[in-house]
């Protein structure tokens, strides 16, 4: 093995660390993460009522002149700007936790790996804020105006801020986690569990599944369910041409005793074959009973 692919989990020093040592240094970096969220939160805190009503802006600019949002609940103006700015403060700290976290996972790789790895988790954080982005401006508008056109007469659109925020946020991390397809897509050919080709020939039923996972993650209405499973859909296809375009298929070793011993037809064997193999079987057993012990 090459001197640079040896496995790097010793320090500076090149003495091998112990467990002792790793479970120190995942302590120090966990609180570096948890540090930079609080520092980003209590930066973010005083704008909170800016910040809330930036994220609102898609259901207040279509809501009905003489309406506005409401906090039915007793605690909810304070804690729902609380919990917007906690989550946009993690939101914002995601490339430094993920560097925090490679910081410590890649001493133990090997550089093909790191130079693999590097890349993907790259693409990983850009697509999850592409996500997030999707959802933000494409998403909110088409539905907040569908749910507001289709309110009966007579009801005034009034939405609980509370309501509003586990609503945003859950249509946010479902977006997030569907951009991710491409790299799942990837990481499945790459890995060697399946093919460009094969997932290719699954295309209906990779598609059947977007439309599942979108009516699963979105709330019960057809067109957020469509917003989600068409982008997956799109998606995958670029991670099927990414795959094809950066992973090479690997070649076949017919000199590979397993496969020259490997049968074309191992799992339907025809009758000659069957008996021949049961007369041998029969006869070991026949010997095995006249050796002596």
């Amino acid at each position: 093995m090459p001197a640079e692919e040896h496995n790097a989990s010793q320090n500076t020093d090149g003495k091998e660390q112990t467990l002792l040592d790793h479970l120190i240094e995942l302590r120090d970096r966990l609180l570096h993460m948890v540090l930079a969220v609080l520092i980003l939160f209590l930066m973010l805190f005083p704008f909170s009522e800016q910040i809330f009503s930036a994220v609102a802006q898609p259901l207040l600019a279509l809501m009905p002149e003489g309406t506005s949002m409401i906090a039915t609940g007793v605690t909810s103006p304070f804690l729902v700007p609380f919990k917007l700015v906690l989550l946009l403060a993690v939101l914002l700290a995601v490339p430094y936790l993920l560097h925090q976290l490679w910081a410590f996972v890649a001493p133990g790789l090997y550089r093909h790996e790191k130079n693999l790895a590097a890349p993907l988790l790259i693409s990983s954080v850009l697509l999850f804020y592409c996500g997030i982005a999707f959802a933000y401006f494409v998403v909110f508008p088409l539905l907040f105006a569908f749910f507001i056109a289709v309110a009966p007469e007579g009801v005034a659109v009034m939405t609980d801020i509370g309501q509003y925020l586990d609503f945003i946020i859950a249509i946010f991390f479902a977006f997030a986690i569907a951009f991710e397809v491409p790299v799942a897509t990837f990481l499945l050919i790459l890995a060697g569990a399946t093919t460009a080709d094969d997932m290719a020939k699954k295309r209906p039923y990779i598609i059947v599944g977007a439309f599942v996972i979108g009516m699963m993650l979105t709330p019960p209405d057809v067109i957020s369910q469509s917003l989600l499973a068409v982008p997956m859909w799109a998606l995958f296809e670029i991670g099927l041409i990414m795959s094809r375009l950066f992973i090479k298929p690997k070649a076949v070793d017919e000199s590979h005793p397993d496969f020259q011993f490997h049968d074309d037809n191992p799992d339907n064997p025809d009758e000659d074959e069957k008996e021949s193999m049961l007369d041998e079987m029969e006869r070991e057993e026949d010997e095995n009973l006249q050796r002596p012990d």
